[in-house]
């Protein structure tokens, strides 16, 4: 069980311009298995969930240029998106770190995917890493 205010890795982001090829790449290469597949039509993303036996791989694919995913993709093109961090409580950590002056992409949890609620934090306040916070259900 995480306690409060400790963050573990749960997943890198990675940016990904065709998602079922890049699938078969991590397949290929690094022996991964899908866990999840799923979009997220509010966020504009089309994702997947890859098992590498450590570390989880998420990989992320805009459904439209329009999206923020999308404008990152036409900005950077495909590679490291972000950095997700699972804990406790996401609403709790959130307000922690706002007193503390780090400025936040989410105040609030949205719906991530797999029924996680997620929240961003600006590249700006982690050493241009964009961070992402996750909560699983406590249920």
């Amino acid at each position: 069980m995480i306690m409060p205010n400790t963050w573990s890795v749960d997943h890198i982001g990675i940016a990904v311009t065709d998602l079922s090829q890049a699938i078969a790449l991590y397949a290929t290469t690094a022996g991964a298995t899908v866990t999840l597949r799923e979009t997220l039509e509010s966020q504009g993303v089309e994702l997947a969930f890859l098992n590498t036996g450590g570390c989880k791989l998420e990989l992320l694919a805009a459904l439209r240029p329009d999206t923020v995913l999308g404008k990152f993709l036409s900005a950077r093109g495909q590679g490291l998106h972000h950095v997700c961090y699972k804990v406790y409580d996401i609403e709790a950590e959130l307000a922690r770190l706002q007193a503390a002056g780090y400025e936040l992409i989410d105040s609030i949890p949205r719906p991530g995917a797999g029924g996680t609620r997620i929240a961003f934090i600006s590249p700006k306040s982690c050493l241009g890493v964009l961070t992402e916070l996750c909560e699983y259900s406590r249920t």
